[in-house]
């Protein structure tokens, strides 16, 4: 579309109130009223299909009777864009489901991509004995199995022995990951079809075997990005994570598009970081469906991007400046 056309596109949100006051800013809204495009809140507890025309959907919902309405649409509208399919969705909502895709994927150049070793514990009674068994090394990452974006789901603990297994009170499925020393620095990286930013954030610290013998036996948090930092005063954290290197953009690019490819997922974003015992070896610890894109750097530039992007159903390049 050049500029002064008359075409114009309709694109329907359906997200959560929360997810609308982050997301669905005056300035995304006018950036993209300026391209071209129109948005506009779908109300999830209509009938879908007499809230026509769009020319595209996004949303994050995980309501049966949505996925319900939206199957039934793109039976009948094949034309319209729905971003993203629930059942592609769906496999991020289990946090041993949605780091599968990060051992099929093959990047060279002397880098190379995995995932921490971690297991699924489905009875708090096995604990220790889930240890055992898989090899995990203490300290591990204790995560709620059902990443679905509630605030239980965000509920972990870093865990240094066994007595800290011990006193935790877990009665759902969980996930025991095995800790990693990175630096202090964790690396978010923002998906959007094919615009991809990188951006660095602070993290859990490194931890010796020194620190490992006479830490507490487990700190609980929600966010690792905004863990508060044991032993360290924020000028210190900060200048931590303002002095670690990105990763090449060639090899962020790389892991963004083979993951997204084998996710079947354009608006996701995934949490990486630099594994300090072997060069070069990196490790996704979680992926995020339709995260906080607001928090990106020219989100509205991209995401518009993005949007039209899906609309025009033409090839789109990677954002690298706003």
């Amino acid at each position: 579309m050049s500029e002064g056309s008359t075409t114009r596109y309709r694109i329907g949100y359906a997200l959560a109130p929360k997810k609308v006051k982050s997301f669905i800013q005056p300035s995304l809204l006018n950036l993209a009223k300026e391209r071209g495009i129109d948005l506009f809140p779908v109300q999830t507890t209509k009938p879908l299909i007499d809230q026509l025309p769009f020319d595209c959907i996004i949303h994050k919902s995980s309501d049966p009777e949505w996925r319900n309405q939206l199957e039934q649409l793109l039976m009948q509208k094949p034309n319209i864009v729905v971003i993203d399919r629930p059942e592609a969705i769906e496999r991020l909502h289990n946090r041993v489901t949605m780091l599968q895709a990060v051992n099929q994927l093959e990047i060279g150049n002397g880098f190379s991509i995995g995932v921490p070793k971690q297991v699924s514990v489905e009875n708090p009674q096995s604990l220790i004995d889930s240890v055992a068994s898989s090899g995990l090394r203490f300290p591990v990452i204790v995560k709620p199995l059902v990443a679905n974006g509630t605030a239980c789901s965000h509920k972990m603990s870093l865990v240094f022995n066994e007595e800290g297994l011990r006193g935790l009170n877990l009665s759902q499925p969980f996930v025991l990951q095995e800790f990693v020393n990175h630096g202090g620095v964790i690396f978010k990286v923002y998906v959007a079809g094919k615009h991809i930013q990188c951006v660095k954030r602070r993290s859990l610290q490194d931890i010796s075997e020194e620190k490992l013998g006479i830490s507490e036996n487990s700190v609980s948090f929600s966010q690792i990005s905004n863990v508060t930092a044991q032993d360290h005063n924020d000028d210190g954290v900060e200048k931590l994570v303002e002095a670690a290197e990105l990763p090449p953009s060639s090899f962020v690019t790389e892991v963004a598009s083979q993951l997204r490819e084998a996710l079947k997922l354009n608006l996701f974003n995934f949490d990486m970081i630099r594994d300090s015992r072997v060069e070069g070896r990196h490790l996704v610890i979680d992926i995020n469906y339709f995260p906080g894109y607001a928090k990106m750097p020219c989100y509205e530039t991209i995401l518009t991007d993005f949007f039209l992007d899906s609309v025009r159903k033409k090839p789109s390049v990677v954002s690298k400046d706003c």
